[in-house]
């Protein structure tokens, strides 16, 4: 007997929000390389144009969809635009988010706001919105994309904090409302890794010697790591994990 692949996602379409760049780009990559058809979404049509022509010139199937996420009007008009005229959203990819630092003091209710709104709001829309159209269908996919800080707390960052534990726990909510219903909702968690967001970190060498001296791995990860946990979530890998939270962190979750 044949054995099944359980890792293919051949024939599937994926939704990624914040996909023209960064973890989203990357994330929509590894998928294509498993078989998906991935929508690139993001608020800029000149970036998405071209990370969607970057993915096509590497042969995979891709197209683009720009709309904000924080506007729940604008996403539920998307995703039943995405679902007429492309066909269902298999897998979607809650990864669009915003960092903003400052001692906790100090933090304006304008980056409270946008932090809110940018990393929990928009993940229950876009959530919402797909999962609608994937309960009649009795199967689907949602990874989250939340954080080690969804468990832990730096300095200077204790908003941001409070968003991803926040995506984690609406995590947990989704699989428990809409489990029963075949979809399998889950939470992928990066550690630090070498991103846009993080260049100014990365480039302090100060910052980098601590990290790599409380990593257990002594480095910062890099985003192509983050690939094998997406593709296992969004698989028939997967298909009796719920509500869990997947963390690629290097091990700095679990050491003192």
């Amino acid at each position: 007997m044949p054995t099944p692949d359980l890792f293919s996602l051949q024939g599937r379409r994926a939704l990624v929000t914040g996909g023209s760049r960064g973890i989203g780009l990357t994330i929509a990559r590894g998928l294509a390389a498993h078989g998906a058809r991935v929508i690139l979404n993001g608020r800029s049509s000149d970036t998405l144009d071209a990370a969607r022509a970057a993915l096509r010139a590497d042969g995979f199937e891709a197209d683009a969809v720009a709309f904000d996420v924080t506007d729940q009007s604008a996403v539920s008009d998307a995703v039943s635009r995405i679902e007429r005229e492309q066909g269902p959203i298999d897998i979607l990819v809650n990864n669009a988010g915003l960092q903003r630092r400052a001692p906790l003091e100090d933090f304006t209710r304008a980056d409270w706001d946008t932090l809110l709104s940018t990393n929990i709001s928009a993940v229950f829309f876009a959530a919402q919105a797909v999962a609608r159209h994937m309960l009649g269908r009795g199967r689907g996919k949602i990874i989250n994309i939340c954080s080690v800080q969804s468990e832990l707390a730096r300095p200077n960052i204790a908003p941001y904090t409070a968003t991803k534990g926040a995506v984690r726990n609406l995590t947990r909510g989704m699989a428990t409302d809409w489990a029963k219903h075949g979809l399998q909702i889950n939470g992928l968690a990066p550690g630090y890794f070498e991103t846009e967001m993080n260049d100014a970190l990365v480039r302090d060498a100060a910052f980098t010697d601590w990290l790599c001296k409380r990593t257990p791995a002594a480095r910062w990860g890099r985003v192509e790591e983050l690939v094998g946990a997406a593709v296992f979530l969004a698989s028939d890998a997967s298909s009796f994990v719920n509500g869990h939270m997947l963390t690629v962190d290097g091990g700095i979750s679990i050491s003192l």
